[in-house]
């Protein structure tokens, strides 16, 4: 008997599992893709400019229908020739969006939680903001200028030099609408068909006609008998 058919049979059933296993790897594709990026940034200070290269993380996480968004910093960009007390450093970012969408997103940090030694490199931290989709798409977020707000001023803005990639990319998906692009105009509407008047001034018009109606009525009664009696 020939190994021809079996050899089908297998070719086949190895065709479909690859198949099955790529449909998997598709469906289980994720909706963020996030790269840690190296940042070169010039930082214009108030002691001068300052320059330095920033490993920076952006993450997202889902929360209803808005997405939580996180940035952090492994190394600091700038020092500071004082020291810096607890709680009076609080830095802030702008990230820029592309993709499905444009203009720039927020985010902040919390003060720091502790004395910052002088002529050392003033840790960033984690920024943190709330970004809510337009429209379905994918939107990628890159860091833009960085602000070190400490002593009651901005003692340095720092602006990314290097064009730094995107280092996140996030697939929205689920929003009613699809694109976000209105449906066209069928045409003009027209116009609704006149309702019933309910308001007291058409109650009194109503009133006036049933009044009116009665005393008509009550006319044509009067003569009716004035006629009867003639006879």
């Amino acid at each position: 008997m020939s190994k021809e058919p079996n050899r089908r049979r297998t070719t086949a059933a190895l065709t479909a599992a690859v198949a099955v296993a790529g449909a998997a790897v598709l469906a289980g594709a994720p909706a963020a893709h996030a790269a840690v990026v190296d940042v070169d940034y010039a930082c214009e200070t108030k002691i001068g400019p300052k320059s330095a290269v920033s490993p920076v993380d952006i993450k997202a996480v889902r929360n209803g229908s808005a997405y939580t968004i996180t940035m952090s910093f492994e190394k600091g960009v700038s020092d500071s020739p004082v020291e810096l007390p607890k709680g009076v450093m609080t830095p802030r970012a702008d990230l820029v969006l592309g993709g499905a969408d444009s203009g720039t997103l927020k985010v902040k940090g919390t003060p720091n939680t502790a004395a910052i030694p002088p002529d050392t490199p003033i840790a960033i931290g984690t920024l943190t903001g709330t970004y809510t989709p337009k429209k379905n798409g994918r939107v990628t977020f890159t860091a833009g200028t960085l602000t070190v707000h400490a002593l009651g001023m901005d003692a340095a803005v720092c602006t990314p030099k290097n064009n730094p990639k995107a280092s996140l990319e996030l697939e929205v998906t689920g929003l009613s609408g699809g694109s976000g692009t209105p449906p066209p105009s069928g045409g003009e509407e027209e116009p609704p068909a006149e309702l019933p008047r309910t308001g007291p001034l058409d109650s009194a018009m109503a009133l006036g006609t049933l009044g009116g109606t009665v005393l008509l009525t009550g006319a044509a009664g009067v003569l009716w008998l004035t006629r009867r009696t003639a006879r």
